[in-house]
């Protein structure tokens, strides 16, 4: 059952890439950026923690 629904979840991922690929493309970009700045936050706590 988990192999069917990632293949559907696959499939419809690559559909909507393909049929709107700017708005698909936007929140990929939002996601990437929310993921960069959570790193950039835990490079910060740990810079801050390390001076004390």
């Amino acid at each position: 059952m988990k192999k069917v629904l990632g293949w559907v979840l696959l499939f419809l991922l690559v559909f909507w890439i393909g049929t709107s690929p700017g708005p698909a493309a936007d929140v990929a970009r939002s996601i990437w950026d929310g993921i960069a700045n959570i790193f950039t936050n835990i490079g910060t706590f740990f810079v801050e923690l390390a001076n004390g």
